[in-house]
């Protein structure tokens, strides 16, 4: 999934980014606020990890803006504020969580996890689509009860995918949800990426249809268990 990250300590901005482009997210690391807010106006998120003290612009004021414009990305408070009358605010605000500094980053994760998880429809980090069963919190995927291999790169496309089912999604979907500012895939990437998921996935009830000239189209078979 894409996620940015805005933060202006330099230490734990790229561990923060590091961490999550090892479990296969596309990351990017902002360190003020006002570029983050222009970054906004023509780049979508799925998720954004958002400091409060930020040069430029503060992290709650760009909370502000991205809600006055209905921009309803899920957006994770990273704050050394922890009084309960910051924690209240922020979250009348439109923030939809909240981790205090310093954080364990075991913790992150799974914070990250259920944000995404939510904006995607699901109500549990494990869910049922046919005979595949997709665990989120072990990044792990089953056929008819076999586990079956596949990297972390491979996985997120698998949710992107179950994000939009039955919708179709091309080639520059897939990219900006899958890869950064730094990374440059070429031209065949995403159909290397779809062609080793659907060959990994052939014995499952999901499938991942080609529209050519168009993009994909991923569907269950049967109706797929919350």
């Amino acid at each position: 999934m894409r996620i940015l990250v805005v933060e202006d300590t330099q230490v734990l901005g790229q561990a923060i980014l590091e961490r999550l482009t090892s479990l296969g997210h596309g990351v990017d690391l902002i360190d003020d606020g006002k570029r983050a807010h222009d970054l906004l106006k023509y780049q979508s998120f799925d998720l954004i990890l958002l400091d409060l003290n930020l040069p430029g612009l503060s992290g709650l004021q760009l909370l502000q803006k991205l809600r006055q414009k209905e921009d309803g990305t899920p957006v994770l408070i990273l704050t050394a504020r922890d009084q309960i009358e910051d924690r209240i605010r922020l979250l009348d605000e439109g923030a939809d969580d909240y981790l205090t500094k310093p954080f364990d980053f075991g913790e992150l994760e799974a914070r990250c996890r259920a944000l995404l998880r939510r904006k995607q429809g699901y109500a549990a980090n494990v869910s049922e689509h046919g005979n595949l069963l997709v665990n989120r919190d072990s990044r792990q995927v089953f056929i008819s009860g076999e586990l079956t291999a596949i990297t972390n790169r491979e996985f997120r496309l698998l949710e992107i995918f179950l994000g939009h089912l039955g919708r179709v999604l091309s080639k520059d979907d897939i990219t900006d949800h899958l890869f950064n500012f730094d990374e440059t895939p070429s031209p065949n990437a995403i159909e290397l990426y779809v062609g080793r998921l659907r060959k990994k996935l052939v014995a499952s009830d999901f499938t991942i249809t080609t529209l050519r000239g168009i993009g994909y189209v991923a569907e269950v078979s049967v109706s797929p268990k919350a």
